[in-house]
């Protein structure tokens, strides 16, 4: 099956590199020509235009930052949309409000398309192992059509519904990432601040119960201050306000996540946007020195 894939960004490259060498056939599209590059010399098709990838292929993986970026690719709102998703299966691969996503499923099927919502647990790490998590919403034969194209990208798959609920899962398990992940950041600074042994912490938290693959990795740019970008502080700050508007819109109490809302906010007014996730140590850091 040809499959078209837009948005070869962080993710979206290496996630495609995969697709590509298990012999997916793919073209692909990027504003950003440097992007499309490596996959072009391992045989990706590179589209003219985000329509030439719908006139080439019938299945279409978005692994776009936005709704905004998503309409203008699809071209929704204007005539060209309706020649873009009809027959074609478009897999939302990106993180966006449910309330989009639920949307973008309705004017597809009205435009004689196929939706399945699919975003993904894991950072760039996980994408470029091929060892992402995969949620999955929508209509079950759907879904089952197009869910063996994502085995070079994913580890496990999970069919959670109907839309939005593989969104709102993503959103539920960045609620665990986000606060784990910040915690840690307050640990390292702790114990810092206390003149520990950094080498020591890092060596203790990765062997306790605690530990997991990616407090790992963490924990090892914390003490290396290794800023790199795996998943961006904007990245995360737009989770979580993704998460806080569905927690409000639901009456549901979210009190570490608003902590944390606040922190990333922080880090990314400090300039530190474009920096990995535990940059927001930087905030912290911000924090202690307004009270020496």
């Amino acid at each position: 099956m040809d499959l078209g894939f837009i948005g070869i960004g962080v993710m979206g490259q290496p996630m495609a590199l995969n697709l590509i060498r298990a012999g997916t056939p793919l073209t692909v599209w990027s504003r950003s020509l440097d992007r499309i590059e490596p996959l072009h010399a391992l045989g990706a098709t590179v589209a003219a235009s985000p329509g030439d990838v719908f006139r080439r292929t019938s299945v279409v993986i978005l692994m776009l930052a936005h709704g905004d970026a998503i309409d203008s690719v699809l071209g929704r709102g204007t005539p060209e949309f309706e020649a873009n998703v009809a027959q074609h299966t478009i897999l939302h691969m990106g993180t966006t409000s449910p309330e989009y996503s639920r949307a973008l499923e309705a004017d597809i099927r009205a435009a004689g398309g196929f939706y399945v919502e699919a975003p993904v647990s894991g950072s760039r790490k996980p994408a470029e192992a091929g060892e992402l998590v995969a949620m999955l919403a929508g209509d079950a034969n759907v879904i089952e059509a197009v869910r063996a194209l994502l085995k070079p990208v994913c580890r496990e798959t999970f069919v959670c519904g109907p839309v939005p609920n593989a969104l709102l899962m993503k959103l539920a398990v960045n609620i665990f990432l986000i606060t784990s992940m910040t915690g840690l950041a307050e640990a390292a600074h702790f114990a810092d601040h206390h003149g520990l042994d950094m080498q020591q912490f890092r060596a203790v938290v990765d062997a306790g119960q605690m530990a997991s693959s990616i407090s790992r990795v963490k924990s090892l740019k914390l003490v290396a201050r290794d800023f790199a970008v795996q998943a961006s502080i904007t990245d995360v700050l737009k989770n979580n306000r993704l998460i806080a508007e569905a927690a409000r819109e639901a009456k549901v109490a979210s009190p570490l996540l608003d902590v944390c809302y606040a922190l990333f906010a922080e880090t990314h007014a400090l300039g530190y946007d474009k920096d990995d996730m535990i940059a927001v140590v930087r905030a912290l850091e911000a924090r202690t020195d307004s009270q020496s």
